[in-house]
């Protein structure tokens, strides 16, 4: 507690934040704890493409996915195709990297609804709610503007049960998943596992940061405005945005 409300009262130094942040929070995955936390943190939106890290997880511990670069799936006319880059062959790499729906929605088929709602309830991730809605089937699209919803103290819960292994999935899965989301650089020091997010004006940048043994989660949530580039996905502008933070963030808290 002493921590979180060091770090509160720091929200000042931080006036560069985007009008258009909705939250950012810390926590150390140590203890869970809370050290940073500005702005609506309660909120849950959909997760969009974050939800990735969840599914790696699940397709890991099933065994559809085998490694980095297996099973490699061949694009087909009718996936969902937004973005030329997923009109190729796509493995568990270029998924994470390019956040290829279609190569989700095989994995969530391959496990199936039951099997996929279990997991979704067993990570306790969000509300949990797999179901869909009227325009949206919950197996192959619920985590995109749809029934699945989370918010960013939610994800931080589900960041650290990743990083603490407590999800009782394979130890294969948790390496894999992990390596999926490594980003290529460390940032100030730390290196970075994180996965972006945009559906609904919404974006997001989550994941977890570490060094010399110390790990904190983050989350940071965003929403579109009009002085956006509208060209670029609101999760890479979290995620950008974020960035540019986080020396000062991580500088408040790591102490």
């Amino acid at each position: 507690m002493k921590n979180y409300l060091a770090c509160t009262g720091l929200i000042s130094l931080f006036s560069m934040a985007h009008a258009a942040e909705i939250c950012t929070a810390i926590a150390d995955a140590g203890n869970g704890a809370i050290v940073l936390q500005r702005g609506d943190c309660r909120k849950q939106v959909t997760p969009a493409s974050t939800f990735k890290i969840a599914i790696s997880l699940m397709a890991y511990d099933a065994g559809f996915l085998k490694n980095e670069h297996a099973p490699e799936l061949p694009y087909q006319p009718g996936y969902v195709a937004w973005l030329d880059s997923w009109k190729h062959p796509t493995n568990p790499q270029k998924w994470m990297q390019d956040s290829v729906v279609w190569y989700s929605q095989n994995l969530t088929r391959s496990l199936g609804r039951e099997r996929f709602a279990a997991y979704t309830r067993k990570f306790d991730y969000g509300n949990a709610n797999v179901a869909g809605d009227a325009e949206h089937d919950g197996l192959t699209m619920s985590w995109i503007s749809s029934s699945l919803r989370i918010s960013p103290l939610e994800q931080l819960s589900f960041l650290g049960k990743v990083v603490n292994r407590q999800l009782d999935v394979t130890q294969h899965a948790y390496a894999m998943t992990a390596a999926l989301t490594k980003q290529d650089k460390p940032l100030a020091g730390w290196e970075l596992h994180a996965k972006t997010g945009a559906a609904s004006g919404y974006g997001w940048y989550v994941g977890w940061a570490s060094s010399k043994g110390k790990t904190y989660t983050f989350a940071r949530l965003m929403r579109r405005d009009e002085s956006d580039p509208q060209n670029v996905s609101a999760g890479i502008l979290a995620r950008d945005g974020f960035m540019a933070d986080f020396p000062a963030l991580i500088g408040s808290v790591a102490r």
